[in-house]
């Protein structure tokens, strides 16, 4: 049984770029992966179609659609699709709860469905558990916090400085290919959060914020996870 909602490639919206549980998916998972609501990149835009003309020949026998080439790569859903397959699954606990554990050394995480366009993680963070600032490799993203609080800091623009963002249970935050930011777990109990990226993650930076912005300093792939 796919843990995701069934969302046909009909209703999927277009792939869009939008504004880094990772170190959990979302930053990336440790024995365990990562996880926002003043919210600029949690609506994900739709591409419009094109208007198209033609002759009355090709109207009434238009071509059929190009078969994609075997092996081909599917198109990654866009960061509102992930954004509904999360808050979604969050609605139905039973799906997931039972496998919830807690890891007092650092921030636990299971892989709960993986398919070729997408992957869902489950993460628990204990008060003080952060993923620090990281990216996803160029896969969209979206969370949502299911059980506890959270807390999200990311970079705005020049004027803006560094963001930080209150992430209470039913949040969900939706993000694009170049994002990066850093999640913690601020709170006085523990959080539960569900993650969904596209592509399914194949790398992950890592970064220090310092006087002159955020310095790359390591990456990770998922033998590490």
């Amino acid at each position: 049984m796919s843990l995701s909602p069934s969302i046909s490639p009909a209703a999927r919206p277009a792939a869009d770029a939008g504004p880094n549980p990772a170190t959990a998916p979302g930053a990336t998972p440790r024995t365990g992966t990562d996880a926002g609501s003043a919210r600029p990149s949690d609506n994900a835009g739709t591409a419009g179609n094109a208007g198209e003309t033609g002759n009355a020949s090709t109207a009434a026998n238009p071509e059929p659609p190009p078969t994609p080439p075997a092996g081909s790569t599917p198109a990654p859903l866009t960061p509102g699709t992930l954004r509904t397959i999360v808050r979604e699954l969050a609605e139905r606990p039973e799906e997931w709860i039972h496998h919830v554990r807690l890891s007092t050394e650092e921030r636990w995480y299971r892989r709960l469905a993986a398919d070729g366009d997408h992957e869902v993680w489950l993460i628990s963070w204990l008060p003080g558990q952060s993923t620090g600032f990281h990216d996803h490799g160029g896969s969209r993203g979206a969370f949502t916090v299911a059980l506890g609080e959270l807390e999200e800091l990311s970079l705005g623009g020049p004027d803006q400085g560094l963001l930080i963002r209150r992430i209470p249970a039913g949040t969900a935050r939706a993000f694009g290919p170049e994002y990066v930011h850093d999640v913690r777990n601020t709170a006085v109990g523990p959080a539960v959060t569900l993650h969904a990226y596209s592509p399914p993650l194949s790398s992950m930076a890592h970064y220090d914020l310092r006087a002159g912005g955020l310095v790359r300093t390591s990456e990770e792939g998922p033998e590490q996870w």
